[in-house]
């Protein structure tokens, strides 16, 4: 049932975010301008984010045994595949398939969207998603936290 729940959030949030929406926009803005071949590097955006995303989902279905729905959130705290690198791969990996949009129609809402998208991931993640998870997690949290960069992965420790 965890992974109908996770495939319903799946299809709601990041298909309709990343992908329906910003594919109506591009299709409406298609008569203004032709990217040709340079259009052609959203694949490898949409690729390496849509990836990392299904992996998420994957994580927390058989890691966290819950959904990233906030309705019903993991019971465990996730903190392997690429969370390992940053608190919020999901968000990051959203961010990279908008990206890929631009170079695929780059109209000013689609030249927006990572823009404002990470607004939003980020006040969520602020207000919301790291209050919850301190609560909920207590301790093993605030280590995490204090050892994994919320967004951008160490290149290297120092």
């Amino acid at each position: 049932m965890t992974a109908l729940k996770s495939l319903f959030f799946f299809i709601l949030a990041p298909g309709l975010l990343m992908g329906y929406f910003p594919y109506l926009i591009s299709t409406m803005d298609a008569e203004l301008f032709n990217p040709g071949v340079v259009g052609y590097l959203a694949f490898p955006l949409w690729f390496v984010g849509w990836t990392v995303m299904i992996w998420c989902f994957w994580i927390f279905i058989a890691n966290g045994r819950g959904t990233p729905a906030p309705v019903d959130p993991p019971r465990e705290l996730v903190i392997v595949g690429p969370y390992r690198f940053v608190r919020n791969p999901m968000y990051a990996a959203g961010i990279i398939a908008l990206l890929g949009w631009i170079f695929w129609s780059p109209s000013i809402p689609l030249i927006a969207a990572p823009f404002l998208f990470f607004l939003a991931a980020y006040l969520f993640v602020i207000f919301y998603e790291e209050p919850t998870l301190k609560n909920k997690f207590g301790a093993a949290y605030d280590e995490y936290a204090r050892r994994v960069p919320r967004w951008m992965p160490k290149l290297r420790d120092r």
